[in-house]
């Protein structure tokens, strides 16, 4: 099929939140369609759209709806007609998209660990009893209290320079931030290191983004089949298959990882109680192309593991 190309006079309009991550995103994004199609950096709008979770910054994310937050503005936007693309972290976004709205293009994977970030402390494992740890995180905040109840864990929202001055104001002694990000914005000198997924096993999706288009817009779906990465739309099936199972959203606690080796993917996944009182977790593997029936059958093992009051959270 023969499309025509965007332009500088009809660009293609990129949607993405303002932070400086976000926006390192978005001009990958554009980059990489720009390289495919042998187009001009202006053929392409980066179109910044403020969303709900980046206006609210001093409450949970729980209290102000959830994980829709940092994504309704961008695909309202995207349904309208005023983007033709939306860009996204992975990890921010709900287990479904909105009728008219399909998510089926992956960049490569970047690191889908987390970092400790401390001016203070070394390591996790280096924090002193009763230290202060700061994350904006449920799932975080949860693993931290099931593997240190002794520490004391405080609300810590912001983009990745906002959590940095914090840090600097001793709100808090140490805190987490996602490899990936601080990689895309060349900022990792500010991280002691990484984090096994042994001793934090990341968010479902950490490290990907992914690009949602209008269903039905046939241009800009055969435009992005150039620059979708197939190894991590493997990997996405299993985790986003395990999280939908078990109706994740900011409200859950949920971690799982996909990984693959030769023909075999092996799926840690994890939830907790948001007080970190209880974990239960699981790991497992088969097939590559099996991968998102494992993640379903992971989900429910672990749902049928839970004792009462362990998932007052689906409910809530």
């Amino acid at each position: 099929m023969s499309i025509a190309l965007p332009s500088p006079d009809a660009p293609l309009k990129i949607g993405t939140r303002g932070s400086p991550l976000a926006l390192a995103q978005a001009y990958e994004t554009r980059d990489r369609l720009a390289a495919a199609f042998d187009l001009p950096e202006d053929a392409f709008e980066v179109v910044r759209i403020k969303t709900t979770g980046d206006a609210v910054l001093d409450r949970p994310l729980k209290e102000i709806g959830g994980k829709g937050l940092f994504t309704r503005e961008i695909e309202q936007a995207l349904i309208d007609g005023g983007i033709d693309i939306a860009v996204h972290s992975m990890k921010d976004m709900p287990s479904e998209q909105p009728p008219g709205l399909t998510l089926d293009t992956y960049l490569p994977r970047e690191d889908m660990r987390d970092a400790f970030v401390s001016p203070h402390h070394a390591g996790l494992a280096d924090l002193p009893e009763g230290t202060v740890v700061g994350t904006s995180s449920l799932r975080r905040r949860a693993q931290l209290l099931w593997r240190r109840p002794d520490l004391s864990v405080v609300e810590f929202r912001g983009n990745v320079q906002t959590r940095l001055r914090k840090l600097e104001d001793r709100v808090a002694d140490a805190t987490f931030l996602a490899m990936a990000g601080l990689r895309r914005l060349e900022m990792t000198h500010v991280a002691r290191g990484p984090i096994a997924p042994e001793d934090m096993l990341p968010a479902v999706a950490q490290g990907a983004i992914g690009i949602e288009r209008r269903a039905e817009d046939a241009r800009t779906a055969e435009m992005l089949a150039a620059i979708h990465d197939g190894p991590t739309a493997t990997l996405l099936a299993a985790e986003r298959a395990f999280l939908a199972t078990l109706d994740g959203s900011c409200d859950t606690p949920i971690a799982g990882l996909a990984e693959v080796e030769g023909g075999t993917l092996r799926l840690r996944g994890e939830i907790l109680r948001p007080d970190g009182s209880e974990c239960l977790s699981d790991d497992a593997s088969a097939p590559v192309e099996d991968g998102p029936a494992l993640g379903r059958e992971m989900a429910e093992k672990l749902l049928g593991q839970g004792g009462p009051g362990f998932f007052d959270w689906r409910a809530a």
